[in-house]
């Protein structure tokens, strides 16, 4: 009996080939309304405004906005008279208590209604033109590299400085030049609101057909260092937070697609923040300086700045620029530490 072997019927069926799972695509990122910048930026300058700080040295630990730290900025950057008499400049507690013995305490809080009225509206142009410049230097892909957001935040330092800030400074600064006791009815000053500096010879005879002392543009004087300050403030302040963030996010890979915790944007806020104040202290105090002076006949922008100049490096030293530098920093840095928990600028695509 011989063995069959029986071949297995071979199968006419073609073997069907497995299908590749379809390839999901990626989602593209939407772009934020300028509107939404507009308006976080704006919300950002009004907690801005409301930080309050304490003076540790102060006997009695009253508590101080950030505001009389600019009032006292603005004084130590407008004194001259301590060095002429050969005494050591006084520095900010010491001119803070100088400002309360002869003005009381509110003399700390001049020029407020100018900040009040263009702190909102100078947060938002900064975030708003920010975010248009970064998106407008970017390229094809949406890539922007370090270089790119630097130059996108001096141009919105710039921006802002001339739509808002230079105006305001001047006005500003006017009202905090005065030295006037608050408590004496009878020590008259210039000007006590901000109605009265503008109403005095700046904007509102314009409208009311009356004669003018210094014209319009004084509100625009020193507008070239106002937008040079903003410039390389912004520009220093919004990449170094942006260079900060991005280590942060490469040393904890767990918020390598989430935000920082607050805690950690307000200390690179602080630190981001102090950076700007060092890089143009200079330009800060020739700024002051030429804002607080009247026009003169026959003078130009050109003469003013190298007038201004000259005279403080010839008669105060080149110590004499970085006046007001202590109360400065103090003052912004934790300002840019709330503005960018509150709202951080968004991430640049690519930083490679």
């Amino acid at each position: 009996m011989s063995n069959t072997t029986t071949a297995a019927p071979s199968s006419s069926m073609p073997t069907p080939t497995p299908t590749p799972a379809p390839t999901a695509a990626k989602p593209e990122k939407q772009r934020i309304p300028l509107m939404t910048h507009l308006v976080a930026g704006g919300l950002a300058g009004l907690a801005e405004a409301c930080v309050w700080l304490v003076d540790a040295e102060a006997d009695s630990g009253w508590y101080v906005r950030s505001h009389p730290l600019d009032t006292v900025k603005v004084r130590m950057q407008l004194s001259k008279s301590r060095k002429a008499r050969g005494l050591k400049p006084l520095g900010p507690w010491a001119t803070a208590q100088q400002i309360v013995a002869r003005e009381t305490p509110m003399g700390l809080y001049k020029g407020i209604g100018a900040v009040v009225t263009g702190i909102v509206p100078k947060m938002a142009i900064r975030f708003a033109s920010f975010e248009a410049y970064k998106n407008a230097l970017s390229d094809a892909d949406g890539k922007l590299k370090p270089k790119g957001v630097f130059l996108a935040g001096l141009l919105a330092g710039a921006t802002e400085a001339v739509l808002v800030v230079s105006p305001m400074e001047v006005v500003k600064i006017r009202l905090q030049a005065q030295q006037h006791s608050l408590a004496d009815p009878l020590d008259i000053p210039k000007y006590r609101y901000v109605e009265d500096v503008v109403d005095k010879g700046l904007l509102l005879p314009v409208w009311a057909n009356v004669e003018m002392k210094e014209g319009l543009s004084t509100l625009y004087r020193g507008v070239a260092l106002t937008a040079l300050r903003q410039a390389t403030n912004q520009g220093v302040n919004f990449t170094a937070y942006q260079e900060f963030k991005r280590l942060a996010k490469t040393y904890q890979p767990q918020y390598a697609n989430v935000e920082l915790p607050s805690w950690q944007t307000m200390i690179l806020g602080l630190v981001s923040g102090a950076m700007g104040p060092f890089s143009n202290a200079p330009i800060d105090t020739i700024k002051t300086r030429i804002q607080k002076a009247s026009k003169e006949p026959g003078e130009t922008a050109l003469s003013r700045l190298t007038k201004v100049t000259v005279s403080m490096f010839k008669e105060e030293g080149p110590a004499a620029f970085y006046k007001g530098i202590l109360p400065r920093v103090m003052r912004v840095a934790p300002g840019q530490a709330i503005v960018f928990t509150v709202s951080p600028p968004p991430p640049p695509r690519d930083l490679s």
